[in-house]
């Protein structure tokens, strides 16, 4: 979507419910693209990125007043809502079904994983699919590692990038640095990760150009 007007956000400064509202429909389908990026692995098919949008929102007209004095922009605000909606369901969800989840699914990223492991499992996810669960293993390994290896900063710049879709602004909102820093940041952690993908075997060359620049 667009920047929200002026008014919206002078609405929001009112704590207006109408005006939350339609901030949240603008932006449902953002939020859910991070709320999947975001979601361990242990939950996918238990919890449904719906149930933390719904959280979020409750959350969101709870805490509206919050917004005035916050600082940030009206979507950066809500993404962080969105955030602590997801990590306070993850430990509702893990501390009741720890066992059961970590049976059925082993040596998976567990919920409140960094991002190099969210990060390996999306790129492995979408980038190659090797047929015996061993190699697909061996290479996740190392795709982790790799990422792993990055600058702490240079790697969130990346997943905010390609897996929230966030643009440049927004980056540098979400990180506290200036808008040239964080352009800056992820010019060097493309470059620097696509030396990594190229020494992984079926990885080189797949990392796609980000078009957004705003």
């Amino acid at each position: 979507m667009g920047e929200p007007t002026p008014a919206l956000e002078d609405r929001l400064r009112q704590q207006d419910a109408e005006a939350l509202a339609e901030l949240f429909t603008a932006n449902r389908e953002r939020l859910r693209c991070i709320i999947r990026f975001r979601m361990d692995s242990r939950v996918v098919g238990r919890l449904d990125p719906e149930d933390v949008l719904q959280e979020a929102y409750l959350a969101a007209t709870q805490r509206l007043a919050h917004f005035a004095t916050s600082g940030l922009s009206p979507f950066g605000w809500l993404r962080i809502v969105a955030l602590q909606a997801l990590a306070d369901i993850h430990r509702q969800h893990v501390g009741a079904q720890r066992r059961s989840v970590e049976r059925e699914r082993p040596g998976q990223i567990r919920i409140g994983a960094n991002t190099s492991a969210l990060m390996a499992s999306r790129f492995l996810g979408h980038l190659t699919s090797p047929s015996q669960a061993a190699a697909r293993a061996e290479v996740f390994q190392m795709l982790e590692l790799a990422i792993e290896s990055m600058d702490e900063l240079d790697r969130e710049v990346l997943a905010l990038r390609h897996f929230e879709e966030l643009g440049n602004l927004e980056i540098a909102e979400a990180l506290g640095i200036q808008p040239k820093a964080a352009s800056i940041r992820y010019v060097r952690a493309l470059r620097r990760l696509r030396e990594l993908l190229a020494r992984i075997p079926g990885l080189a060359g797949e990392l796609p150009d980000a078009s957004r620049s705003d």
